[in-house]
């Protein structure tokens, strides 16, 4: 416990970085937490935000991440082929920049480097299988669910927007269904993170994030 709140240092007494947050035996350096909000802010187009409050923010997002890595290493999921980002990226350079040499000046502006925006990629794409396999996978409900959520929730704001005009359900089954795939699967993913939360010895050292 002390150690970890302790300066990380090297062979040479030269200071290197500091411990966030400590999850089980994975920790989050501030490094790490500087780089993960450069890189987010790079990818919004907007400017970093190192408040206490948005730092927070991200070291939740960061102890998810490292919960979801040790499910990961120790049960056997799917995980996405690195190349599978090279169309992604070429999108996103084409959206946002003139060229080449116009993306990797902002890189360079944002203090990071083009292999820490395709590392943030990939666990986008890597969060988002896993949350497909191990929660969506499994959602199920029942027609009469359906029809529920149609007369309390859709139909009444569907005869709104347009009076007098026949409302089926059929029109919006496939709505509904995405729908309540996406409340259950992450209210199934919460549970999930609160229980493993639980089960796992963090220590957020607030120091560091103010």
């Amino acid at each position: 416990m002390i150690l970890a709140a302790l300066l990380v240092t090297c062979a040479h007494g030269e200071i290197v970085d500091r411990i966030a947050v400590s999850v089980g035996r994975r920790v989050i350096t501030q490094t790490d937490l500087d780089r993960a909000i450069r890189v987010a802010a790079f990818q919004d187009g907007v400017k970093p935000d190192f408040s206490a409050a948005h730092k927070q923010a991200v070291v939740q997002a960061l102890i998810e991440q490292k919960l979801i890595q040790n499910e990961l290493e120790s049960s056997r999921y799917p995980l996405p082929d690195p190349s599978e980002l090279a169309p992604a990226i070429e999108r996103f350079k084409k959206e946002h920049f003139k060229d080449d040499a116009a993306y990797h000046a902002a890189l360079a502006d944002y203090g990071i480097t083009e292999q820490d925006f395709l590392d943030m990629l990939l666990w986008q794409r890597t969060l988002l299988l896993f949350v497909q396999v191990r929660f969506e996978t499994g959602v199920q409900f029942t027609d009469a669910e359906v029809e529920d959520y149609f007369e309390k929730k859709v139909k009444p704001a569907a005869e709104a927007a347009h009076p007098g005009q026949p409302i089926s359900i059929e029109d919006f089954r496939d709505q509904i269904s995405r729908t309540l795939t996406g409340e259950r699967t992450d209210q199934q993913m919460d549970t999930w993170l609160r229980d493993v939360r639980r089960r796992t010895n963090i220590v957020i050292h607030e120091e560091v994030l103010r």
